[in-house]
């Protein structure tokens, strides 16, 4: 029967991630281990690590009983009302697990958690409950999964499970949690030094007093901390060993062919540095200092190759080299002065902002590595809050692009504004700081003036550039506009978390 929320799901937009993951299911289940990381039918080829390759395999197990035809390899696009309910309840059905781990670690914080002064029974003041809501009803996370279409959730569930239990000291098992976190999806690869720095600091070297000492290695600790996780690589690369199939997988995981940014500009310091060789490029046209234009449009869909006309191209290895150069003070920071496990969250919070403002290729969607661990210390400090609400604003409007017919304008509208001010009251509430005409809770009036900018640029992205005839001689301007003004709000929440961390001498251990 066709009813109305079946009709709805039905009806809206199909992303490119929604028949990539159709086509992964019809891969592993349709042919052999063997021609997984080989197949290429269709144009969106296995890309993810293996766990996550049996993970699909598994789910396509379940699809047959909704609608076989969607396992057929040459249905490409295909999008009957069976397989869109499937792949939508497959998404919502993992998402316990992100449920799970949000309750661990609330849970555990319970305890170090201060309850509001505030005599009044108000819902804001149970933090566990709010930090809940700013997980579990994140605005990005329900527009890049339930409606782009991912599985982000549970795979943010397993990192939130995995940290969890390092601010428990259960390091082993957070070793154990991460390394099948990363062979689920590599991404989170951006986020492993501070993993590594943090377990060998605390973990190989240990001291009664916190100080490092050299004495104190413990050589057991290492190789049993580099057991569990060499026994999770083997039971996910181990099959792609014995068919001497590595190379293959590992060329599908990092395809260095790409471009510097993705289709999307994400707002980070390449989008800048993009937007200022435009405005170069079309200078100097006009002045008759330049000619040509960029090999590509980077806002046209398909990743291209892109290059400069009048800044340096930007090669692999730099983007690599300025992201490890903006994670070093922090990895050093927590080496020497790391008194307790809010530094390791500190750290990977900013091994997230690194790779993202400067890595090769940022999906725009990557804005929620940095969001939803930063969530975890919202209720640590008052900057921390108001970084958080700078960023996940930001960066959660960086994510509309994604939702870009006209018939989903007012759903992300509603649904983000809706979250927004859920956020700003709540931790607003809790470090008594109310809406005002002069600034938004927790935000200096320039901070506030930034955010309440997005209304114009939303406004005129959505309802006035269509109306002009250069919509049709400039439309990447819309996406350029975004991928600039939020890049900016995102350098910001860097360089402002980056002071608090690295000024903050005084780290709890919890």
């Amino acid at each position: 029967m066709h009813t109305p929320v079946i009709h709805y799901i039905d009806n809206i937009n199909h992303s490119t991630d929604f028949e990539v993951h159709r086509n992964w299911l019809a891969i592993t289940f349709s042919r052999p281990l063997e021609q997984w990381y080989y197949e290429k039918t269709s144009e969106w080829t296995l890309d993810y690590p293996p766990f996550f390759a049996w993970f699909e395999y598994f789910l396509a197990k379940v699809a047959y009983y909704f609608d076989k035809d969607m396992l057929r390899l040459e249905n490409l696009n295909y999008a009957s009302e069976a397989t869109v309910l499937f792949q939508r309840l497959s998404v919502i059905v993992t998402d316990f697990i992100l449920v799970l781990a949000v309750n661990k670690f609330c849970n555990f914080m319970k305890s170090s958690w201060t309850e509001s002064k505030s005599s009044d029974s108000s819902v804001y003041s149970n933090k566990a409950l709010v930090l809940s809501i700013l997980i579990l009803c994140n605005f990005g996370l329900l527009i890049v999964d339930h409606i782009h279409f991912q599985y982000n959730g549970f795979m943010f569930g397993i990192l939130i499970w995995s940290m969890t239990c390092m601010l428990q000291n259960q390091v082993i098992w957070a070793a154990i949690w991460f390394a099948v976190l990363l062979n689920f999806k590599h991404i989170y690869l951006y986020i492993a030094p501070a993993y590594f720095i943090y377990l060998l600091r605390h973990y190989c070297f240990k001291s009664n007093d916190g100080s490092f000492q050299r004495s104190s290695f413990s050589p057991f600790r290492l190789i049993s901390l580099g057991l569990v996780v060499i026994y999770v690589f083997a039971l996910s690369f181990g099959p792609f060993l014995y068919l001497k199939q590595v190379p293959q997988v590992l060329s599908r995981l990092f395809p260095f062919k790409r471009g510097l940014c993705h289709a999307y500009w994400a707002p980070n310091f390449w989008a800048l540095y993009n937007f200022v060789d435009k405005v170069l490029t079309m200078i100097g046209s006009r002045l008759h200092f330049t000619t040509g234009a960029p090999s590509a449009v980077m806002t046209g869909g398909l990743v291209q190759e892109f290059h400069h006309v009048v800044l340096p191209s930007v090669p692999p290895v730099a983007t690599l080299i300025a992201t490890l150069l903006s994670i070093v003070p922090v990895m050093y920071h927590m080496w020497v002065t790391s008194k307790g496990p809010e530094s390791f969250v500190r750290a990977t919070v900013l091994c997230a902002f690194g790779s993202y403002l400067f890595g090769w290729h940022v999906h725009e969607k990557a804005i929620l590595l940095i969001i939803l661990p930063l969530c975890l210390l919202v209720f640590n400090k008052k900057e921390d809050a108001s970084i958080f609400l700078i960023l996940s604003t930001t960066g959660h409007y960086s994510l509309f692009p994604l939702l870009f017919t006209q018939a989903e304008t007012m759903t992300k509208i509603v649904l983000m504004l809706t979250y927004s001010v859920c956020a700003f009251s709540s931790l607003g509430y809790i470090y008594n700081s109310c809406w005002n005409w002069k600034s938004l809770p927790l935000l200096n009036s320039l901070e506030s003036v930034y955010i309440i900018g997005l209304i114009p640029l939303e406004l005129w992205n959505s309802a006035i550039f269509p109306l002009f005839n250069i919509s049709k001689k400039f439309p990447f301007l819309p996406l350029m506009l975004i991928s600039v003004y939020c890049s900016v709000g995102v350098i910001y929440s860097w360089v402002k978390f980056y002071k608090i961390t690295l000024l903050d001498t005084k780290m709890k251990s919890q």
